[in-house]
């Protein structure tokens, strides 16, 4: 993990990808091949939002080689999140989900009108969906439920969903919706 000192917070001369190449190395000058696999140590993948406020790592007290880290705009579950979870999952070894939105969420002040606006811009509309919402305790139970009714998923006993407090650095969990759907875990042959 970068220290402080390794990428200033404030951009100065030359562009900011030229300070991050710098930055690079300085850290490969001294980076030592650790010999890990890419499986990680947890066996966990952890799904979470891509807000710069956030350094997972650290508030979840994880290292290097721990776990797999999918982030993108609301940490939703999205197709491609169900298929780095696959590939997480049946070919390098994960077996939990860690589910994490947070509070203060971009996505909470967007709708699908974005997309409209997108088209208009550039003459195409994008085949995405934006994911927005306006209840992250919700998108929680969504996205915990769609990762626990994925076919493609053969670990879906140890999902679990929390909204981080931007302000506290503190997780809350979010349980699934009553009677919300849940399968068993299962292991391939």
């Amino acid at each position: 993990m970068p220290s402080p000192e390794s990428v200033p917070s404030r951009p100065t001369a030359g562009s900011i990808t030229d300070r991050l190449v710098a930055a690079n190395e300085r850290y490969a000058s001294a980076f030592t091949d650790p010999g890990m696999d890419a499986r990680p140590v947890l066996k966990v993948a952890v799904v979470a939002c891509m807000d710069a406020r956030i350094d997972l790592h650290a508030a979840l007290g994880l290292h290097l080689g721990d776990c797999h880290t999918i982030r993108n705009a609301g940490g939703v579950v999205t197709d491609d999140t169900i298929r780095s979870l696959t590939i997480s999952q049946r070919a390098l070894g994960t077996e939990s989900v860690v589910l994490i939105h947070h509070t203060g969420c971009g996505l909470q002040s967007l709708t699908e009108d974005f997309r409209t606006d997108l088209e208009r811009e550039v003459g195409q509309r994008p085949t995405w969906a934006v994911e927005s919402f306006t209840d992250a305790e919700q998108d929680v139970r969504q996205s915990i439920n769609r990762v626990r009714t994925s076919p493609f998923l053969p670990h879906t006993g140890d999902v679990r969903g929390f909204v981080f407090d931007v302000r506290t650095g503190r997780l809350r969990e979010i349980t699934a919706a009553p009677g919300g759907t849940h399968r068993t875990s299962h292991r391939e042959p």
